[in-house]
């Protein structure tokens, strides 16, 4: 007997289809999974032997074959164990096999029989939407994959509540997504940083249009803690925003609320010691990396010079472009990585250059080398560099009641409405004739900013960078044009030298 379950691959992101094929046949009984499988995939063996029996069910003793099709295309994971079990049970006509023809199937087998959950839900719903299928998940992804609208998922707890649903003996109810309170409160507020205008001011801006940011500062000039403080200025994704992220996440294996999109941009930030793969993605079997879990969101990299060089400078390209490619032998795949990257670093190895009390022990020489672990075409991408001093005591006790979060917000949340409806995007994201056509400037600020870029030895990219900025400027001030006065703020960010 022959029968066919339906389940997927996931391919970066993406989910594409896979036929499982299973025959049971006279012989000596073996069981064998052809099709490129992978270690776990060949162990399901095990598992559905196991699961089939403690479930009360029989296994047969014969020869069965277990083709994974597209048979060129590697199958990686244990998500294929439900389909197998299912697809043998089919052969054996314990279930109707064209039960399983109108569903996407993927979920791992416990030895008893029970359903572990697996990564990308979400993206097998997605698929389950294009193909016009409905999905058959774990209980522990249903409500994950609930979330895509048009897609009726079914979460048995073990196999044998799939068994009972599709013989008909004892249906399941569609899993639902449960829409759970946001989590804004959770974010620290910026009430609690006290002094520090001008890096306010600067956070303020490179949130508001989307723009790279470097902060550098002594130990205890706050860097880290403005830096933790901008998830909470954010505005809330939208929809097609929160999918793009969910989905990510739901690859990765990653979703730390199950059935709940998530609504707020993601913050990540990853300790220096980080691999170039844990970084941009990769690895014998390619994941997704810190750069595509923080798209539509928020890379913080502290102490930025101590990341490895190599690591460094593969952010150049997701920088520029928005995505990462990975090519490995087994196959290539996409990542998307519209991130926003903040970070921060010292002024020099001992910290204290530019300090007002505590002398610097290092080096001209060593302050050199330390700056110049960052190469150029990275700094290039940066649109906003401050420099952050240190408060002393009394400067702390003098500084006014900072403002909270809230405040800071509304006018980050209103900038971005006034860049949506001109040009429908961040400001970071205005290239070319969008450029021009939206951040023009008039006889005078244009001869002022020329004069600066001719002054500053800015490349082509550095002068459109100091132009995105200024329209955020002007945005935040509510202005229709760029003023000369949102251009000189804005070629403050980018000084000649780091240090």
């Amino acid at each position: 007997m022959l029968a066919r379950a339906h389940s997927v691959a996931l391919i970066g992101v993406d989910a594409v289809p896979v036929e499982v094929e299973v025959d049971v046949s006279n012989g000596l009984p073996a069981f064998t999974v052809v099709g490129l499988p992978d270690q776990a995939v060949s162990e399901a063996r095990e598992r559905v032997r196991a699961a089939i029996r403690n479930a009360g069910l029989p296994f047969p003793a014969a020869r069965i074959t277990v083709n994974l099709a597209p048979a060129d295309l590697r199958k990686e994971g244990p998500l294929y164990d439900l389909p197998i079990a299912l697809g043998l049970l089919a052969a054996q006509d314990i279930i109707p096999a064209a039960s399983l023809e109108g569903l996407l199937i993927a979920g791992e087998l416990a030895l008893d029989g029970s359903l572990r959950p697996i990564a990308g839900a979400v993206n097998l719903a997605l698929l389950a939407s294009q193909l016009k299928r409905d999905a058959l998940l774990p209980d522990g992804n249903a409500q994950e994959a609930a979330l895509i609208d048009d897609v009726t998922v079914y979460g048995p707890r073990n196999l044998g509540d799939a068994v009972q649903h599709l013989n008909g003996r004892k249906l399941l109810f569609p899993a639902q997504p449960t829409e759970v309170p946001g989590d804004q409160d959770s974010f620290p507020d910026l009430a609690d940083l006290k002094g520090q205008a001008a890096a306010r001011r600067a956070l303020e801006v490179a949130l508001a249009g989307g723009h790279n940011l470097l902060l550098i500062g002594s130990p205890g000039s706050g860097k880290t803690m403005l830096a933790r403080r901008a998830p909470g200025l954010l505005p809330p994704l939208t929809r097609d925003e929160a999918l793009e992220v969910t989905r990510i996440h739901s690859a990765a294996g990653l979703l730390t609320s199950r059935g709940t999109l998530q609504r707020h941009a993601p913050f990540r930030a990853p300790h220096h010691t980080v691999s170039d793969a844990g970084l941009i993605g990769g690895g014998g079997i390619p994941k997704p990396g810190e750069v595509s879990l923080a798209h539509r969101g928020l890379l913080f990299l502290d102490e930025f010079p101590e990341f490895s060089r190599k690591a460094l400078e593969t952010l150049r390209q997701p920088l520029e472009d928005g995505r990462v490619t990975i090519s490995r032998a087994r196959a290539t795949v996409e990542y998307p990585a519209r991130f926003q990257l903040i970070s921060a670093m010292n002024p020099c190895p001992c910290g204290h250059f530019g300090d007002p009390e505590k002398p610097c022990t290092c080096t001209p020489t060593e302050r050199i080398r330390y700056a110049g672990r960052l190469s150029g075409p990275l700094l290039d991408r940066i649109d906003i560099t401050l420099k952050v001093p240190r408060l002393t005591v009394e400067e702390l006790t003098r500084a006014p009641e900072p403002e909270p979060s809230e405040r800071v917000k509304a006018r980050v949340i209103a900038a971005r409405d006034r860049m949506m409806q001109r040009q429908g995007g961040r400001n970071s994201d205005l290239a070319g004739q969008q450029l021009r056509e939206h951040a023009a400037l008039t006889a005078g600020p244009l001869a002022f900013a020329q004069a600066a870029a001719r002054q500053l030895g800015l490349t082509g990219r550095g002068y459109d960078r100091v132009i995105r900025v200024a329209r955020t400027i002007a945005d935040l001030a509510h202005s229709d044009t760029i003023t000369e006065a949102h251009l000189a703020e804005a070629v403050t960010y980018r000084p000649r030298e780091l240090v």
